[in-house]
């Protein structure tokens, strides 16, 4: 669960930071907008190659870190405790009955 949480963060991150830079460029583009902020937009958009890499090992890191954190915090070493009744099962006789049965019960 905490590595699943910590790639979806980095996802909508990723996505978000992506998704920007193509909406700042498009615009820049289009109302033809100039300067050293609007340069440098374009020359990110430019360069997806090399922010393709940078995403690639983020997303390694990423999963480096929240690989030791889990070790070290024991996050795979938990106890499970069943509640009573919970070997009960329900068994479906015609439309609407039900007949509750233990595990131990023969059937």
């Amino acid at each position: 669960m905490f590595y699943n949480l910590n790639i979806t963060l980095i996802s909508v991150i990723v996505a978000l930071v992506v998704g920007s830079l193509e909406a700042l460029n498009i615009l820049a583009t289009e109302l033809n907008l100039s300067g050293p902020v609007w340069d440098r937009i374009g020359n990110l958009n430019n360069s997806f190659g090399l922010l393709g890499v940078f995403i690639v090992l983020l997303f390694l890191a990423s999963w480096a870190i929240s690989t030791i954190i889990y070790k070290v915090k024991r996050y795979d070493e938990f106890e499970v405790n069943i509640a009573p009744g919970s070997s009960e099962i329900a068994i479906a006789e015609g439309n609407s009955k039900f007949k509750v049965m233990s595990s131990s019960s023969e059937r």
